[in-house]
């Protein structure tokens, strides 16, 4: 198994709050601009993109609250597991350490021409999620579209 792991980012949410948001994967549907949003089918414990002929899909393995919501394959070409982590920033109780890491069933030629790419995804999507938190949002994301648990 090939483990690949993102940069740690200091989210301005407490842990709670962005668990809450993420533990429902159609949420992840919806903060999708609308003209993307055709391309996954997702419920509160399944998710799956369409992309480029290749159907890739995850569910919900576990749910620790607060803490952790663990991933695995459904429908996809190999075998992963993802962890997202919600953990209590050091320096801020208000405050959330967000990271994920991956394991992927990868053969060496998989590895070597998606390795780096699943990086660099985990860690804008880290990126995307402390900017977002900070009140930068991207380009045609609509605030409103996301779920507000406080």
């Amino acid at each position: 198994m090939t483990e690949i792991e993102s940069k740690h980012g200091t989210v301005s949410r407490q842990p709670y709050e962005l668990y809450m948001s993420m533990t429902d994967l159609e949420n992840f549907k919806r903060m999708l601009p609308q003209d993307k949003q055709d391309m996954i089918t997702a419920d509160y414990d399944t998710l799956t993109v369409s992309v480029q002929g290749f159907n890739v899909g995850v569910k919900v393995h576990n749910r620790v609250p607060y803490s952790l919501i663990e991933l695995v394959d459904f429908g996809a070409p190999f075998a992963f597991h993802v962890e997202i982590h919600f953990d209590p920033a050091p320096t801020d109780a208000y405050k959330t350490d967000f990271w994920i890491k991956a394991e992927a069933d990868l053969n060496l030629m998989m590895k070597m021409m998606l390795g780096g790419k699943i990086k660099e995804a985990m860690d804008k999507i880290v990126d995307g999620l402390v900017d977002a938190s900070n009140g930068i949002m991207p380009e045609g994301f609509d605030p409103n579209s996301w779920p507000q648990h406080v």
